[in-house]
């Protein structure tokens, strides 16, 4: 019980210490405890928001992971799509200006356009996530490699935040097997889909980091990098990670129709190649955020904290 001293503070004078009692001091006590940290008044604001979100998105609910999913891949579906129809084009790029022996192109092709479909098939499919995801990752650093893009920033976070979305693929594969036996093979599974679920998550918001450092400043974007910033950083920590997923879903989604509207362009246009593939690569990540917002921001999170304490 707190213990109020006289005069300032200090026992003089031959006082007896008096204690504080009573209802008073009882109700003071409580409005010091009730007093809600910041955090708290944030976490209360928001989920207002949320439980309308959640009752408006109630319809869509039991798709959200298959659109996720697809989502997911539909870059590279649209990239082995275009590798094929520019075959030739793309056979003269890897001669001419990548240096690549004859036939040493036609492979890597070919290679690539594999990998691509067969393995986006098999993560809209959910099977063999693990592999599918392993062969898209490596489909990712092989093309950074051959097209000699490694060294582009832009091009590297934005890689970068897509292998988040892989991650998280991986993680909405990985649920506990009703029938399997209790003891360590479902526990390292749990463990491995909490890792898997903070890495995709933290590489997720790259994409943001590319968007700050790209383009030219004007107001709309200072305002969108502000609140991308800010919901990048409540995913990074798990705070709220639904209702800022959902906020980056918007802003991208928004962002990539204004931006990379590449069917505006007329077919030769020379920026029409670069929209496009810039349009798909933020769908991709878009369908990470989702699979986020289906999944929750996993155990490592202040969120999940918060239940705990």
């Amino acid at each position: 019980m707190a213990q109020i001293r006289g005069t300032a503070g200090y026992n003089l004078g031959g006082q007896q210490p008096r204690f504080a009692t009573g209802p008073n001091y009882s109700n003071m006590k409580a409005e010091a405890t009730n007093d809600p940290s910041p955090l708290d008044a944030i976490r209360e604001q928001t989920s207002k928001i949320e439980d309308w979100l959640d009752t408006f998105a109630e319809p869509i609910k039991p798709y959200l992971p298959a659109i996720g999913r697809f989502l997911i891949v539909v870059t590279f579906l649209e990239d082995g799509l275009r590798i094929i129809t520019q075959w030739t084009d793309q056979l003269n790029y890897l001669r001419d200006y990548r240096h690549f022996p004859r036939g040493l192109n036609h492979l890597f092709l070919l290679v690539n356009v594999l990998a691509m479909i067969a393995c986006s098939v098999l993560v809209i499919a959910r099977k063999q996530s693990e592999y599918a995801v392993a062969g898209l990752i490596g489909v990712v650093v092989t093309q950074a490699l051959g097209y000699g893009l490694i060294f582009d920033l832009n091009f590297f976070l934005r890689n970068i935040s897509v292998m988040g979305g892989l991650l998280m693929v991986l993680s909405d594969s990985w649920v506990r097997k009703k029938f399997a036996p209790a003891g360590l093979p479902q526990i390292e599974e749990k463990d491995r889909k909490m890792y898997f679920q903070l890495a995709g998550r933290v590489l997720l918001i790259f994409l943001f980091i590319g968007f700050v450092f790209a383009g030219e400043w004007n107001i709309g974007r200072i305002l969108v990098s502000i609140v991308g910033f800010i919901a990048s950083i409540m995913v990074v920590v798990g705070f709220k990670a639904k209702f800022s997923a959902v906020m980056l879903v918007l802003i991208l989604s928004i962002f990539n129709v204004i931006v990379n509207n590449f069917w505006t362009l007329h077919e030769h246009h020379p920026q029409k190649d670069f929209a496009k593939y810039d349009f798909f690569q933020i769908l991709s990540i878009v369908g990470g955020l989702l699979l986020l917002v289906n999944m929750g921001p996993g155990q490592f999170s202040v969120d999940e904290k918060k239940k705990v304490y």
